[in-house]
């Protein structure tokens, strides 16, 4: 996937009504939506700059075969949450954007590998975050460590997002989840 320039960006949130804010992240899901790959852009917005890095929007590969919900495993729906996330620790474990607001979701319980959108939309605070994958290691496959949440898995990548969020000065972030357009 092509990573978009900071015009782009802005050009796709003007379209589709979006607020711009200095800080935020922003996640692209790839078209492509290979399974249990980490093939979606997980990008944050500094004033003028975006800088992007892999990561997923999807969930890997167990979860989909072997969902912790009956009605299936989250996939987030593309829309912008202001101030939906603060810094606390994901899974009680490390630092990480921990949902605060409501999102909206879509539940894929078919079964199969493949992260797929459409059905009913659900609405509420769940536990979608963006955090990382292996702590010490980029990882290649997305398995367990997505459920619906923004992962990136680079771990040196993270930990420069997570010190620029928590030198911002910010208490709350927005996160915009878009579909691959470009």
């Amino acid at each position: 996937m092509r990573k978009p320039t900071i015009e782009e960006l802005k050009a796709e949130f003007a379209r589709l009504g979006y607020k711009w804010f200095d800080f935020m992240g922003v996640a692209i899901r790839s078209r492509a939506n290979v399974p249990n790959k980490f093939d979606d852009l997980i990008g944050f917005v500094d004033r003028d700059t975006v800088t992007w890095h892999t990561g997923t929007t999807n969930a890997g590969t167990k979860p989909l075969l072997k969902p912790s919900n009956p009605k299936g495993v989250a996939l987030v729906c593309p829309q912008q949450v202001i101030d939906g996330w603060e810094l606390g620790l994901h899974k009680g474990k490390y630092l990480a954007w921990k949902q605060i607001k409501p999102v909206k979701y879509w539940r894929d319980n078919d079964l199969d590998r493949i992260a797929e959108s459409g059905g009913e939309v659900y609405e509420g605070i769940i536990g979608i975050n963006w955090h990382r994958a292996n702590e010490s290691a980029e990882s290649q496959n997305v398995e367990n460590w997505s459920e619906g949440c923004m992962v990136q898995n680079d771990p040196n990548e993270y930990e420069t997002f997570i010190k620029a969020s928590s030198e911002s000065g910010l208490t709350a972030f927005t996160g915009t989840i878009l579909d691959e357009w470009l």
